[in-house]
């Protein structure tokens, strides 16, 4: 069995962990700030191991990696840099799911020379849907447009924003107000959060989508020379957008962010009844004829080995956990940098844990 380190005990921690520690190949370890998180845990998973950990304190991360075959960072985003030092230090594979294009930067740069793998940005989006992306424009040629959309929604909205919290508050705030890679007319460039807004379908139901920040990855660098136009959207109900910059540019919340992450964890309840809306379209040429490929889907929360899990959590926690999978079965190269659209889309859906997708 392989020892398997898992930071963070929170939405996406917890669905890793069932992943991981009930298929019989890991040796689960969750590292939390929170005993309580541990604890409850541990009183679900008798076989798991679990422990405080502070992330802030480096001897306190390398006690938990000491041993380890690969970390799964399941903190918050900020943290990675120090979690992806210590694992480089001590030969231990790294895996993390944050959107945040500083720190991935950070990351890229400690995969260089190391020798063990570093596959940053392997959860949903960026992650899975950059998968599906090359997949569609495999066979293609002269690729002038690709596009990418994925938006994690309440089945049930009740609010004015038509919106409810699924997964990190402080990761959508930071979504919502950094700037957002894109190529545009084959050169790699950024544009501004919460703009560029569109409406469409899927479905029968009607959307919205705008620009965010984070979701392509790696993709915008590794294509900026093959295709014209890559660009990556959230996808929300109607109408969220437009109340989103009221909160964050008229209301100026955006230099505020503390606040307003604690002013929508007090307002906003959070649901496991989401649905996940993945939408990636590819138009170029096959066989010299100009074509769009299209992947839709939409995967809701559900009910695995008994109990209600989100949308969110199964896809975000899917698709790391495949990632894993594929490396322990030797799928994937073993050191250096993994980036996500170097993934092959059908050994994906094949695995036990990518089926999810499926």
């Amino acid at each position: 069995m392989k020892n398997l380190v898992i930071l963070g005990a929170g939405k996406i921690g917890r669905m890793v962990c069932h992943l991981t520690a009930t298929c019989g190949d890991y040796a689960v370890h969750v590292g939390d700030v929170s005993q309580a998180a541990v604890d409850a845990l541990a009183r679900r998973y008798p076989e798991v191991r679990g422990k405080v950990v502070d992330f802030a304190d480096p001897k306190s991360l390398e006690a938990m990696l000491q041993g380890a075959w690969a970390v799964v960072s399941c903190a918050p985003y900020h943290c990675n840099p120090a979690i992806a030092r210590l694992a480089k230090a001590h030969g231990v594979h790294y895996f993390d799911l944050t959107e945040d294009v500083e720190v991935t930067h950070e990351v890229v740069q400690l995969a260089a020379d190391s020798r063990t793998l570093f596959a940053p940005q392997c959860g949903l989006a960026p992650g899975f849907i950059t998968i599906v992306a090359n997949h569609l424009m495999r066979s293609m040629t002269e690729v002038s447009d690709l596009r990418l959309r994925v938006g994690a929604l309440p089945r049930y909205p009740s609010n004015r924003l038509k919106y409810n919290l699924t997964w990190s508050t402080e990761g959508l705030i930071n979504e919502y107000c950094n700037p957002c890679e894109a190529v545009e007319h084959g050169q790699l460039t950024t544009v501004p959060p919460l703009e560029q807004l569109e409406r469409l379908t899927i479905d029968g139901v009607d959307y919205e989508a705008f620009n965010t920040s984070g979701g392509l990855g790696t993709l915008a660098i590794t294509l900026k020379d093959r295709v014209k136009n890559v660009n990556y959207k959230t996808i929300r109900y109607p109408g969220h957008c437009e109340l989103m910059k009221f909160l964050l540019h008229d209301l100026q919340m955006q230099e505020q962010q503390p606040l307003l992450r604690d002013i929508l964890e007090r307002s906003m309840p959070t649901t496991f009844q989401d649905q996940i809306v993945i939408f990636v379209s590819a138009t170029g040429k096959v066989h010299g004829r100009l074509t769009e490929r299209t992947y839709a889907k939409t995967i809701f929360h559900q009910q695995i080995d008994g109990e209600n899990w989100s949308g969110i959590q199964i896809t975000t926690a899917a698709g790391v956990a495949a990632i894993v999978d594929m490396l322990r079965q030797g799928q994937l190269p073993s050191q250096g940098l993994l980036k996500m659209e170097s993934v092959d889309y059908d050994a994906f859906l094949q695995n036990r844990f990518g089926r999810h997708y499926a």
